[in-house]
């Protein structure tokens, strides 16, 4: 019985020292002295506890201190709860000046983007408050109609949020579209679609791509195509041998002298044509001198031919006129 007493109280001696060292390690990392700041949530804290640490980028820079109901805190919030201003949660936290060394300007930091935003740890359910900075135009800071207690810290929508809301909005969409008449539109365009098919132009103009297809397998069966590269490939062989033989060699070698000589013989054709037209030249001073001599001589002769032509009609006519007797008188 003794033995049982003594199991016992090894037990609780045990759970308490288990116990004072559990609330040593959960107390060793809280933040006693820092500084002190606090936002607001329009969402839901759901995982956020006090003493859930506060990260800038994973690095653990504080903890959160106080969790509550604007309303609880600043009395003139109380005054009108329609307000959407008027339902928010507050959050306040300190920051270990330490953990980030130089202090920030709170303002500065907050014109530049600095945000607060509810984030999960893994699946466990729990959540923190992580510091970033954002575009401050995404995510402007929205003031309050009351005198905060701390530094304020606007707050931005967390990620779960922005997926969430991002759902009701395309949730809310798809309210408006007409699903029965897009279904409905679909299904006659499936039926007429299989009209097509089966009876409609579309059926025609399948079936005489299929007649033509079938013209074109028995023309290229009757053309004997796989023949008809055989002897092309040997056509092609035997130009190839021609080309490396001889003869087609020699042929190239004769070509070529040919060239030479033509380029020879066009080098020498300018000084050529300049010879012939030199020629050409004294030939024609020597025809203009010659037509000069020759037009008064022929004027000569063609008035000689002229004067023997009208004797001879004379004498055709007057044959006694040789004699010298005077022609005949005509009659009136």
């Amino acid at each position: 019985m003794s033995g049982t007493y003594l199991r016992v109280g090894l037990m609780l001696v045990l759970s308490i020292a288990l116990g004072i060292g559990l609330v040593l390690f959960l107390g060793q990392n809280r933040v006693s002295d820092g500084l002190a700041y606090e936002t607001y949530f329009q969402e839901t804290v759901q995982g956020l506890d006090v003493g859930s640490p506060v990260k800038y980028r994973g690095v653990q820079l504080g903890q959160v201190s106080t969790i509550g109901l604007v309303t609880a805190s600043y009395a003139q919030a109380a005054n009108n709860v329609r307000e959407e201003m008027n339902r928010l949660v507050v959050v306040r936290f300190v920051v270990d000046p330490k953990k980030f060394g130089r202090t920030p300007n709170t303002q500065e930091a907050i014109s530049a983007g600095l945000r607060t935003r509810l984030a999960a740890q893994g699946i466990t359910g729990l959540a923190y408050l992580e510091l970033d900075y954002v575009d401050p135009v995404k995510f402007p800071a929205a003031p309050v109609p009351w005198t905060p207690q701390q530094p304020v810290i606007p707050s931005m929508p967390s990620t779960i949020s922005q997926i969430q809301d991002t759902a009701q909005a395309l949730a809310a969409k798809l309210q408006d579209v007409d699903i029965t008449g897009l279904a409905t539109a679909f299904e006659g365009l499936m039926n007429d679609a299989r009209t097509q098919v089966t009876s409609g132009d579309l059926h025609i103009v399948l079936a005489e791509a299929a007649a033509l297809i079938k013209t074109l397998r028995t023309g290229a069966d009757a053309a004997d195509i796989a023949g008809l590269a055989t002897e092309l490939r040997e056509t092609v062989a035997a130009l190839r041998n021609l080309a490396g033989g001889q003869q087609s060699r020699d042929l190239l070698v004769a070509t070529t002298k040919a060239a030479e000589r033509l380029g020879d013989a066009a080098t020498r054709l300018p000084a050529l044509i300049n010879t012939l037209e030199l020629a050409v030249r004294r030939v024609n001073n020597s025809t203009a001198d010659a037509q000069s001599e020759l037009l008064p001589a022929l004027r000569d002769a063609r008035a000689a031919a002229a004067s023997l032509r009208d004797t001879s009609e004379t004498l055709r006519r007057y044959p006694a006129s040789v004699l010298g007797a005077p022609p005949p008188r005509e009659r009136p």
